[in-house]
């Protein structure tokens, strides 16, 4: 049985997908790429905003137009909220729900009666990570969020927090680690409220990795400003806990932030980054910025541009608000134009781009680790992608045989691509 996992939105989306490509591995079944023919699909939807709705179904109808005879199984956000309206698609085999979906493999294999074998305990975690072009590995550790922020859909279709315990997220890291993965990133939907169903947080999961697994480097995905332990910060005194931080601060006006019932406000925000670099000076920090949320006048986007600016963000992804139905916001009067959220959307992405370039020309010089990403196939390329540990991008002059994918290289940090948009990584030769 081939099985192509296909997903968009966030990255504990993709989490669930890696997980579900273990579980079908383990049954017998055979992970495919994006492009490869397939038996059974399975699309792990977004209903962030009314776009990835769009996107979703596009996806959905395009996979079942190219693969008329797969089996197709649909879950994610989208199939949480309107699961009656994916059923009745065409081609659609099953709508598994968010509820269901860490049971999504065993569901599948029932409801459709696929034949596979009893889970094997010879599996290579990592496999179906290569198999589609991956090397980072994500591992979902918590899911749901007990704040209820005005534009978001998301604790609607993923409802209330909850935590995998600490010696089965360890033990996942651990298994991935001895299959070949370098790098792993901890995601959930509120990943600092890790634990307040159990009565543990992020720090103490945290250490437990760094204390019991030899995983090489260690990532956060995005993380709410607001309920980190006072143990959280020490934790990078570790070099295997890469010193980037996703910290989405929505707007820089507080007048802003009240509507859209956030619990972090700018005086705090900048506490929280000026006590963080304070104590990891390499810290690199990003963002997310909503433009044109309702009744944001022009003193409010003026307040975000001068907030902004003063936190020396590495780099913003900028979302033009579009109201969500079923959330408050949708609601709420002033709705800002679209030619206004066009505007501020550009001066925003004018402003990221110098910022970010600044903070990339700021390392110039000095020396990074950098994890090469593309498959380990021993061909030997003109250069190679990949991070630092702060999570810049480098392009590294891939000039000998030994530097292939999947491979953790010390590089000198030369200068900027051509396109300005990353750095260029000259390897530090091994007899140095």
């Amino acid at each position: 049985m081939r099985v192509k996992l296909l997903t968009l939105g966030c990255r504990l989306n993709e989490a669930e997908l890696e997980g579900w490509a273990d579980r079908f591995q383990a049954r017998g079944c055979q992970v495919v790429g994006h492009e490869d023919p397939a038996d059974l699909i399975v699309i792990n939807t977004c209903a962030v905003t009314q776009q990835a709705v769009r996107k979703s179904r596009q996806i959905l109808r395009r996979s079942h137009r190219v693969n008329p005879g797969a089996r197709l199984i649909v879950s994610g956000c989208l199939a949480a909220l309107e699961a009656e309206s994916l059923a009745g698609e065409s081609g659609v085999d099953l709508v598994v729900g968010n509820q269901d979906k860490d049971r999504l493999v065993e569901i599948a294999l029932d409801a459709l009666d696929i034949p596979s074998m009893p889970e094997l305990a010879i599996a290579n975690d990592a496999s179906p990570l290569f198999t589609r072009g991956r090397q980072r590995a994500f591992v979902k550790v918590q899911d749901g969020c007990r704040y209820r922020c005005t534009f978001c859909i998301t604790t609607q279709a993923r409802g209330e927090e909850r935590s995998r315990p600490v010696g089965e997220v360890v033990a996942t890291v651990g298994r991935l680690h001895r299959a070949g993965i370098q790098e792993v990133v901890l995601t959930g939907v509120h990943l600092g409220g890790y634990g307040s169903d159990t009565g543990g947080d992020l720090a103490v999961l945290v250490s437990r990795i760094l204390a019991e697994t030899e995983i090489p480097r260690l990532r956060l995905g995005s993380l709410e400003p607001w309920d980190l332990p006072d143990t959280f910060w020490p934790l990078f005194a570790d070099s295997r806990l890469m010193p980037h931080l996703h910290l989405p601060l929505q707007s820089g006006s507080d007048a802003v932030l009240r509507r859209m019932a956030r619990r972090c406000k700018t005086d705090e925000f900048a506490r929280l980054v000026e006590y963080g670099r304070a104590l990891v000076p390499s810290l690199n920090l990003t963002t997310d910025i909503i433009v044109g949320f309702p009744g944001e006048d022009r003193d409010d986007w003026r307040r975000t541009l001068a907030f902004v600016e003063a936190m020396r963000f590495g780099h913003i992804h900028v979302f033009s608000y579009s109201p969500r139905a079923g959330t408050l916001a949708a609601t709420l009067p002033d709705q800002v134009d679209a030619g206004t959220k066009r505007q501020r959307c550009q001066e925003l992405q004018v402003l990221a781009v110098r910022m970010k370039g600044e903070v990339l020309r700021a390392q110039i010089g000095q020396q990074a680790w950098v994890l090469c990403e593309g498959p380990d196939d021993g061909a030997q390329r003109a250069s190679r992608f990949g991070y630092t540990p702060n999570y810049l991008p480098v392009q590294v002059v891939a000039d000998a045989p030994w530097m292939t994918g999947n491979r953790l290289i010390d590089v000198t940090l030369t200068g900027l691509a051509a396109s300005g948009e990353a750095m260029v990584g000259q390897p530090v030769r091994r007899s140095e």
